[in-house]
């Protein structure tokens, strides 16, 4: 009985759509499995209110935890007509299914009957039942070897528009406090609620599966955040920037994402204690604080001025030695060896940063080309143009 309990704990808490199979009617019994679990959901909404009262942003106690579920009925007996043929048929049959469920969960005068309906009308949005009829006697006999044929026409044409009712309009993605969750979102709650149900010999209390539901909602509202922030830097510092964003700027446009990525993050993590979220919000400052480095840096090795220094300084020492060699030769009597000397040593100075630089132009040009073009960036940040009047 743990086992079963906790397998539909487990998926009535990652479903937005549970079936509940049962056989020939909807029995007290079923009622009262589903209220077992129902009750649990309860309790877990009122922890939540209870532990976030003094949270403005709380969820309100009349949001519902779970979303649908539906009685699926076999081998049902008892529709007015037998042969249905056409699709008016088919609906007045669909008719007397809402008519059935809503005897079902109608309110009882005994107290522990209605107790029951309470409970479930508590914990779901939405409660129905779609009845089947038996598929047919042909496909329960040893022999049966799969032939659709053999199944009694009326089961095959019901469950085609169970199948269409279903994954046609009906279903819709799982919400939790409000928010249909994505694929990656979902994926938290489930390890979340894989580990809560680990051991399977026992159900979770409610305090458990609300500091479950909690971890799993702070983990997805990090992890928007933080894409939140990054998505935002990528367009102005990111890997694809072409552009170089000065400094001033750059902490601008980082405060702005900053702080959307955490309004993002508040919007989301309102469920649970005030001190795991404190912490996430902490992670989430923390991983744009070791972000924005990161940009800072590549948004650094896109300054059209830093990395010159491989360049102009060979030039400068070239044009220092051409000048001083020009002076020598000015200044210095033609008779004089050492001026002769110094004058020779400077001219082979620059002439070796000369051929050096040819060198590296023949080797790098497609490098020069961008340092040119750099050139161009440098000059616009420096003297920017004049706008003409």
């Amino acid at each position: 009985m743990g086992l079963t309990a906790a397998i539909f704990g487990m998926s009535t808490l990652l479903s937005s759509y549970s079936i509940y199979n049962v056989s020939k009617l909807i029995g007290e019994d079923a009622l009262q499995h589903l209220a077992l679990f129902s009750e649990y959901g309860r309790m877990a909404l009122n922890a939540e209110d209870d532990d976030s009262a003094s949270s403005s942003s709380s969820s309100s106690s009349a949001e519902k935890p779970f979303q649908k579920v539906e009685f699926l009925v076999r081998d049902w007996q008892n529709f007015d007509n037998d042969d249905p043929q056409t699709d008016e048929d088919f609906e007045e049959m669909e008719r007397e299914m809402d008519e059935y469920v809503k005897g079902v969960i109608k309110e009882r005068d005994a107290k522990d009957l209605a107790e029951t309906r309470q409970q479930i009308a508590t914990c779901f949005e939405k409660v129905d039942c779609y009845l089947l009829t038996h598929p047919g006697f042909e496909v329960t006999k040893k022999k049966y070897d799969g032939d659709p044929k053999l199944i009694e026409p009326t089961f095959v044409a019901l469950l085609d528009r169970y199948c269409k009712k279903v994954f046609n309009s009906e279903l819709e993605p799982k919400r939790i406090h409000g928010r249909y969750l994505t694929s990656q979102e979902l994926a938290e709650y489930v390890k979340a609620y894989a580990k809560m149900f680990k051991t399977g010999s026992e159900f979770p209390q409610a305090t458990t599966m609300l500091a479950a539901t909690a971890e799993a909602n702070n983990t997805n509202a990090k992890s928007l955040a933080v894409a939140k922030y990054k998505s935002e830097m990528d367009r102005w510092a990111g890997p694809s920037a072409l552009s170089y964003t000065p400094p001033e700027e750059f902490e601008k446009h980082h405060v702005a994402c900053a702080s959307a990525a955490l309004e993002l993050f508040d919007g989301m993590a309102n469920f649970g204690s005030k001190g795991p979220i404190d912490e996430a919000r902490a992670d989430v400052e923390a991983q744009i604080g070791n972000a924005k480095d990161v940009y800072f840096t590549l948004n650094e090795g896109r300054n059209p001025l830093a990395g010159w220094e491989t360049y102009y300084l060979p030039v400068l020492i070239a044009l220092g030695s051409w000048v001083l060699r020009t002076i020598t030769d000015l200044t210095c009597s033609g008779w004089s060896e050492t001026c002769k000397a110094g004058s020779d040593a400077l001219g082979q100075i620059y002439g070796i940063v000369l051929i050096f630089m040819l060198i590296v132009g023949a080797t790098k040009a497609k490098q020069i080309g961008e340092k040119l073009g750099q050139i161009k960036s440098a000059m616009q940040l420096v003297m920017p143009h004049e706008k003409a009047s």
